[in-house]
């Protein structure tokens, strides 16, 4: 019995000596939150390297009103784009921006069949040569469809406008029947402002706060292009007949970079002092 009650006299005593203790003790310190990391990202600065796949669906001039029938193919070869923009990413899922671009000269390859009547019914075939550039001024709106292992998919769509210049442009020919024979023409170098618009699609992967590297689809409409007047090698001509470039579009694929000049910083949580005990 005795034994009982010194065991349960040391317990009190223990009990009595821990609270003590505890009670000299600082209390624990607060659990740390960090601060919420706001939804934006700021503006950012860009650049794009590219080629292109271009198209043109017809050529076609003032001529064409004696054509009875034609077959005609004709495109470019691929040529580099070289762009710089600027834009604001205005949360994790919408960002906007402005660039300019220029897309280096490609050669035109055009050829057509036709039969056409000038004085009588006569057969011919041309071959088309020139080369093409343009100046590219686009505004363009993307949404970020979420980020997996540091990659985002996204889509997009822009509007602006195209400066189409159509250089060294030459014709060459040969008919058939009446008042046949070899021909050649060339035309002056014209440019022409079209409205353009377009849409992306591709994958971004972030290097690091600042800097994200983009591969990117874009299917372009730059519209119509010209030609100066197209005369003979003689410098004869009896009617104004630039060639019209009708429908151009380009498939274009392209590498480039955004540098975000104010990134979301990154939140550490601060340093918590060491526990003091008193007494």
């Amino acid at each position: 019995m005795r034994t009982l009650k010194n065991l349960i006299a040391a317990g009190a005593a223990s009990f009595i000596s821990s609270a003590a203790l505890a009670a000299d003790l600082p209390p624990p310190p607060p659990m740390y939150v960090p601060p919420p990391v706001e939804d934006f990202g700021g503006w950012y600065l860009r650049g794009d390297i590219g080629f292109s796949n271009q198209k043109v669906q017809h050529l076609s001039n003032a001529l064409e009103a004696n054509l009875l029938s034609q077959s005609q193919k004709a495109d470019f070869n691929s040529a580099g784009i070289f762009g710089l923009g600027a834009g604001y990413r205005f949360n994790n899922w919408f960002r906007a921006d402005v660039t300019g671009e220029y897309r280096a000269s490609s050669t035109l390859n055009g050829y057509e069949v036709n039969t056409f009547n000038d004085g009588g019914v006569q057969n011919g075939f041309n071959k088309y040569t020139g080369n093409k550039s343009e100046w590219l001024i686009m505004a363009n709106a993307y949404a970020d469809l979420g980020t997996w292992w540091c990659v985002t998919p996204f889509i997009g769509a822009g509007v602006g406008t195209a400066r189409v210049t159509i250089a060294n442009f030459t014709d060459v020919g040969q008919t058939t029947g009446v008042n046949g024979g070899p021909s050649s023409a060339y035309a002056a170098d014209a440019s022409k402002w079209n409205f353009a618009w377009a849409v992306h699609a591709g994958l971004a992967y972030k290097i690091n706060p600042s800097l994200t590297l983009e591969l990117a689809y874009r299917y372009l409409d730059m519209g119509d292009g010209i030609t100066g007047d197209v005369i003979t090698y003689t410098g004869t001509n009896n009617i104004n007949n630039p060639t019209t470039f009708k429908h151009l579009t380009s498939h274009d694929l392209k590498l480039g970079v955004r540098w975000a000049i104010d990134p979301v910083p990154a939140y550490v949580p601060p340093m918590l002092p060491p526990l003091i005990r008193k007494g």
